[in-house]
This record gives structure tokens, sequence and C-alpha cells, in this order.
């Protein structure tokens, strides 16, 4: 790699080693994939810690790390590059998958169903063993060094039929599932990440396995950790455990009335 290639990889690595508590395999199975030159599909619920362990896995890899977060917009030209006008000429920048490639870097996109299955398309020749980036613009091709991850996750509890990864694209991966920690687990990482007492952590892990029972029941979806540890955080800065967990676990998830009525009851049952 040239010096310029290093000096750009360096804006893109982690610096400080993110907290990150194992719950199985994952970290092993991840290792091997990369090593095996394999693309990863992580497949869990919003706010599961998907995001967390990739970024973790960058810092432990030695890897820069390219996040793209999927959207309806999202074009095959936004993650390869396209020509911008510069002054009386027009200059190639590189989309963020070109520059992940180009850097032996991990490419993760993050909820990719999201993305447009056009643009989807686009990563095809890099999930296979040509392990290949066309840029039709330029008329060229990359080769992916070794180094060169590809990550994609989704939430398949909860995409409708339109906005699912065809067989196509989700058999160019090995896949690995994500879920909410076991609550032993979940209340430490609540603790450590949200700055209180072990304790009121597994009072804020209790309250998110009731509502996580509520899905079925009018809630599309359960509590994150994220929100977990979001209510920790807010306890943590002075805010009443009660308020905090309130406006972190009640209102985010739903705008039904009886249904917050019923989190807010919850909510004072335990705390």
């Amino acid at each position: 790699m040239s010096v310029t290639s290093e000096a750009k990889a360096e804006e893109f690595r982690i610096k400080t080693e993110p907290f990150y508590m194992p719950v199985g395999q994952e970290v092993e199975l991840f290792e091997s994939a990369h090593a095996a030159k394999l693309p990863v599909m992580l497949k869990g619920p919003t706010g599961c810690g998907k995001t967390r362990f990739v970024e973790y896995m960058a810092y432990r890899l030695g890897r820069p790390l390219i996040t793209v977060a999927c959207h309806e917009d999202l074009s095959s030209t936004d993650l390869v590059g396209r020509f911008l006008l510069e002054g009386e000429e027009t200059v190639w920048h590189d989309g963020p998958l070109t520059k992940a490639v180009k850097l032996g870097a991990i490419c993760y996109l993050d909820e990719v169903v999201e993305a447009r299955k056009d643009t989807v398309v686009i990563i095809h020749p890099l999930t296979d063993d040509r392990r290949r980036l066309p840029i039709e613009k330029l008329g060229t091709v990359i080769e992916a060094p070794d180094d060169f991850m590809l990550v994609v996750s989704y939430n398949p509890g909860y995409q409708s039929v339109l906005k699912d990864l065809k067989q196509s694209t989700r058999q160019r991966f090995v896949a690995m599932e994500f879920d909410y920690p076991a609550p032993d687990i979940e209340a430490e990482i609540v603790a450590k990440e949200g700055g209180i007492e072990v304790g009121l952590a597994e009072d804020l892990v209790r309250i998110g396995q009731k509502v996580r029972n509520l899905r079925g029941h009018g809630l599309e979806e359960g509590v994150s950790t994220r929100l977990l540890i979001y209510a920790a955080q807010m306890t943590a800065k002075g805010i009443t455990p009660i308020d905090a967990a309130e406006v972190a676990l009640c209102s985010p998830i739903t705008d039904d009335r009886d249904l917050q009525r019923s989190i807010k009851e919850i909510i004072t049952s335990i705390i």
C-alpha cells in the first residue's frame, strides 16, 4: 500500500477499542470468514449490537471500516463513485465501496435491504470467487485485496416482502444470527455502557424483557439493548430512573396510547 493510501486508510481506522461482550462464537466465526475471504451477513433485531460488533471486529483485525447506511434512494453511483465538476473539468470521486476495496477495508452496508435492488446487484462480483468491482463509468475493474471484506446487515423480522433480499443475493453470504443478549449479559452491557449500578441495569433489562413480550400484541418492535443503554445514560446524568425509562423505552417504540400506558405500568411496577 502506498503512503497516500496508508494515510487514507488511517482516516477509517477505529483508534479506541469499542466495548463489546461476546455472547457466542461470533468473534471466531467472523475471524474465520475474514481469513477465508468470505462476505458476511448479520441478521438480527434493531439495536441488538450488530453495528458495535462490526466496529469491534474491525478494531480487532486492525482493518479500516467504511460504513454505509443504506436507504431507498441509495444508487450504485452512490456506492461506486461519480464524476463531479471542479472548476472547468470533471473529476472522478470514489464512492465508499470503491474506497473500501482499494484500501482493503471492511465495507459495512447497514440495513442493506433498504437499498434499491438494482443497487444491491453491484456487490455481487465482490461476493464470489472473483472478488472484483467493475466501475463502468471508468471502464475499469478493481481486484479486491485479501484484507477486503464485505459485511451487510438487516432485520429479517421487520422487513416486508417487497424489502427482502433476493435468494441470488442471500446465497452469496455466510450468515450470522444475532439476538438480544441473555439477561445477565445484557445487564452487564447496560451497566458498563450506561455508567450505572448493575442492580438498576438489571431492572431496566427486566423491563425490556417484559416489553419485548408485547410483540405480536400491537407492538412491532421490542425494546432494543440500545434503548436500555439510553435510559441508563440519562439516569447517570441525574434523571430519575422512571422518567429516563419512560422517555427511552416508551415513546420511541410506539405512538399507541394504550400500549404506552401498558409500558409505563411495567416500568413503575419494576422500578
